[in-house]
């Protein structure tokens, strides 16, 4: 029997159906096409994984076959390991192209991706991956980054149309377990819902509502949550893409009277791109240090530290609440996030690994090129970066001074005061008994001395400055990663 001619495009974080250049080439081809994404069971064993962001996933795409029905489309999912899906997908039918979006993920992706790059290879199909937002693949230097940035910004975004398909795939080896697709449906009703139209609503109500306080509220873990764009789920996951949000932001009617603002959030966009960079071109971020002079400089592992601080019982109510949080809604801000991390690696002094697929999981905008450079920024192992070593009683008192989001994650601490409630250790025992929460039995007592322990990590992350090692790997890294100024 004659195989049926059609190329295939590949969906991975690029959940949408507007500015999809592998759909647009798909469509622009002769032959006629199939859309399918892969749950693959290696990458869903990988630690930082989530229940949550597959639900996330699952529901995204959803979406978009309600939108593609109309076409007699649909994106068409398989649970196994990518070499299988394609194996048997190359000889079901007769493939000429697969299209999809480069990826910079983590080192299981990569290896992925190059076992599927040696598949199509002996197939003799042209695999093509465009470039994902304004990152490049293949750079040795930083030098015309940001040009190159500004003028990919600058493309009109892509207007995809469908055409009508008769190419039918219900039934396949690699269909969903029954358990692991009701699973995919639990999610987690305080978290932002995903797909692409509720991508668009979060961008339209930033321009046209929320975001005029940007700026002003851009570290407050509560008025945050209005006034940021919560445009970073969506970008992860690909509902939008960050050429999108620049056009509609640039060209909002509320653009020239919120410019200040809107500006703030352009600048983060960009900002984001250029630590998904900073991954493409040295995914060892993952596992190492990316300056190796840092290696030997943690002890072994406290467990019970670390419990403390992954469930938001250490004591320290900025760092809990955050937790807390975090674990019920996926979302906090960029400094609260670097707090946590600053805490975890200076304060408790624990090797930033222990933490970082925690945190991971947690986080429902995880994108690794920007988790792993950031957590390693935050834990000050770079060598190149400024040492922040955030006090989490001075983050309270800046940020939450009448105390409305500590008492909203650890109501065990809402009859304290607020001039108090920042460091409830200080209260007497008269005081516990008064505001119904006594230490090490309503809350915990502090689980280290934080001036002490930030005193010591000072140290230490400086006397590790002065070593040759890490002088050295400072200049290699500026070299590659830091962008030219001329």
């Amino acid at each position: 029997m004659k195989k049926r001619v059609c190329n295939v495009v590949w969906l991975k974080r690029d959940l949408r159906l507007q500015d999809h250049a592998a759909l647009a080439a798909a469509e622009q081809a002769p032959e006629d096409y199939l859309i399918v994404y892969l749950y693959e069971p290696k990458i869903l064993q990988h630690p930082d994984c989530s229940r949550k962001h597959l639900s996330f996933i699952h529901l995204s795409i959803e979406n978009l076959n309600c939108e593609l029905s109309q076409h007699n489309r649909k994106v068409h999912c398989f649970y196994a390991e990518a070499d299988e899906v394609f194996s048997w997908l190359f000889t079901e039918f007769q493939i000429h192209n697969l299209y999809s979006y480069q990826e910079h993920g983590t080192q299981i992706t990569w290896d992925r991706d190059k076992a599927v790059a040696e598949l199509c290879q002996k197939h003799g199909i042209t695999w093509t991956e465009y470039p994902k937002n304004g990152v490049l693949r293949g750079i040795s230097s930083r030098k015309n980054w940001d040009r190159m940035w500004y003028g990919k910004m600058s493309e009109k975004p892509i207007e995809n149309a469908f055409s009508k398909t008769d190419i039918e795939l219900e039934e396949h080896p690699f269909l969903l377990p029954a358990a692991f697709k009701a699973q995919l449906n639990e999610y987690p009703k305080q978290h932002q819902k995903p797909g692409e139209k509720e991508a668009w609503k979060y961008l339209k109500s930033f321009c046209h509502d929320r975001g005029h306080n940007y700026r002003k509220h851009i570290s407050k873990p509560t008025e945050s949550r209005k006034s940021c764009t919560r445009l970073s789920p969506y970008l992860a996951w690909g509902n939008l893409s960050v050429l999108q949000c620049v056009h509609y932001i640039k060209n909002s009617d509320q653009y020239p009277k919120n410019k200040a603002a809107f500006n703030a959030a352009l600048t983060r966009l960009k900002w984001r791109d250029h630590f998904v960079q900073k991954f493409e071109q040295e995914c060892s971020y993952e596992h190492f240090c990316i300056n190796a002079g840092y290696e030997d400089l943690y002890p072994p592992e406290n467990k019970n530290l670390i419990e403390a601080w992954k469930t938001g019982h250490t004591g320290f109510p900025m760092v809990d609440a955050n937790i807390r949080c975090l674990i019920a809604t996926g979302w906090i801000n960029f400094r609260m996030r670097a707090m946590l991390v600053s805490f975890l690696c200076h304060h408790l002094f624990q090797d930033w690994r222990l933490g970082v697929y925690h945190l991971a999981q947690l986080f429902l905008d995880y994108e690794p090129g920007i988790h792993f450079p950031q957590f390693q920024m935050q834990a000050g192992v770079t060598g190149i970066n400024t040492i922040r070593i955030y006090n989490p009683v001075k983050q309270g008192l800046d940020h939450d001074p009448d105390g409305l989001f500590i008492k909203k994650w650890l109501p065990e601490l809402e009859h304290i005061p607020p001039k108090q409630l920042h460091e409830p250790w200080k209260l007497s025992g008269m005081e516990q008994n008064l505001y119904a929460c006594v230490l090490d039995k309503d809350y915990p007592a502090p689980i280290v001395n934080l001036e002490n322990a930030a005193k010591e990590a000072r140290q230490r992350i400086w006397s590790f400055r002065k070593k040759e090692e890490v002088k050295m790997e400072s200049k290699r890294i500026l070299a590659k990663h830091v962008r030219p100024q001329k």
